[in-house]
């Protein structure tokens, strides 16, 4: 472990962008280059860069870093989130370095490497959770963005212990019912799931895994745990660009499932969140896979949608998305059709036809849309 633990570790921090490490209340300095050249300079410079005029250099620099920018993201940060990046990128590798401590004297073979980064991992972040700066998850994603880009495998997978062992203790902190929403997060098979659910329905209680460990669940009620996923995605939903559709599918399937679970299903009379218009795009995609026999072309229509092609893809124009609302009502472009708002509108509808309010199309018909979307969002999570 102590040859693989040193290496990872000194290569793990690189060197932040250079619009990272000036002062907030600094400007970033620009390139300065001089206005009149002679003939000689002019054309040297015009052989060495490679057939451009030093002008021509200059732009085609600053299209380069305005690139890289927004390759990695950095390009719409603000100097507070500059400054949280490299408070929590200190932390990090603070916590890399503990853990390279815990593991250099340590003689094992490759199979226990594994379990001994875990431990090293929950021993290092249990003491030092309560203190951990809130930039340390953007500089721990930071990092395993340049891990992915770089293909660097060894060192991705070590940050990721690293994640997984603060959402944990994090976890554990946090509302029972909040508790189940990330243990359901992390539960990829729609059975244990619904195993999952019923059992923290039940009470609680300790019980054991398929690969024989112990798993200590807490008691919550179904209400709780659907309103607190409902919560989530909502607030995700509401954004012009949605910024994780896997973990956005997941919560739409954790809503949908404690909800059926409930006495009523899901017309039981908790799940009406009250929505007495219906959003705009959500109904004009509902119609128009009604429009249609159900069949295999639109349930891959529902699909693009899921995955935000189409009908669903982002609205990148953050004014536009405001003037349009929640529901895309009163502004001249519709919002993006989001999987959430889409399943509440079907299950409002279907309430609608069972209670003799809405003719023309019929439940099963919904139904199957319901079911099927269920099904492409399951895909789609895990």
């Amino acid at each position: 472990m102590a040859s693989m633990a040193k290496p990872i570790i000194s290569s793990i921090f690189l060197r932040p962008p250079a619009s990272l490490q000036f002062k907030t209340t600094q400007k970033a300095p620009s390139l300065h280059l001089p206005r009149k050249t002679n003939a000689s300079v002019l054309r040297a410079s015009y052989e060495v860069g490679g057939g451009y005029t030093q002008e021509e250099l200059e732009a085609r620099e600053k299209r380069r870093s305005k690139h890289q920018e927004a390759a990695d993201g950095t390009s719409t940060w603000s100097p507070a989130q500059y400054e949280a990046l490299l408070k929590g990128g200190e932390q990090v590798t603070s916590v890399l370095e503990e853990m390279a401590n815990l593991l250099e004297d340590d003689q094992m073979d490759e199979e226990s490497e594994e379990l001994a980064v875990l431990l090293a991992a929950q021993g290092v972040i249990g003491k030092r959770v309560d203190q951990m700066e809130s930039g340390f998850m953007m500089a721990l994603d930071y990092m395993i963005n340049l891990a992915e880009k770089d293909q660097d495998d060894k060192r991705k997978s070590l940050l990721e212990v690293i994640k997984e062992t603060v959402l944990s203790h994090l976890t554990k902190k946090c509302p029972p019912h909040v508790q189940v929403v990330g243990l359901l997060c992390r539960t990829p098979q729609k059975e244990s799931r619904h195993e999952l659910l019923r059992r923290v329905a039940a009470g609680g209680g300790a019980f054991e895994s398929e690969n024989g460990a112990k798993v200590h669940l807490p008691g919550a009620n179904l209400n709780d745990i659907a309103n607190q996923a409902d919560d989530l995605l909502e607030t995700m939903e509401s954004r012009p660009v949605v910024p994780d559709r896997k973990l956005l599918a997941r919560l739409v399937l954790i809503r949908e499932e404690a909800r059926c679970m409930m006495g009523g299903g899901l017309l039981d009379e908790r799940n009406n969140r009250g929505l007495n218009t219906l959003p705009r795009s959500e109904v004009n995609f509902l119609t128009k896979l009604v429009a249609q026999k159900p069949g295999k072309t639109v349930r891959e229509m529902i699909k693009n949608v899921m995955l935000g092609k189409e009908e669903g893809a982002d609205n990148n124009d953050e004014e536009e998305s405001r003037r349009g609302g929640k529901g895309g009502i009163t502004g001249s472009k519709p919002n993006p059709v989001r999987p959430g708002m889409f399943l509440e509108t079907v299950s409002k509808v279907l309430g609608g036809i069972y209670d003799g309010n809405i003719s023309g199309i019929t439940a099963q018909h919904l139904e199957w849309v319901h079911q099927n979307t269920l099904q492409v969002l399951q895909e789609i999570a895990f």
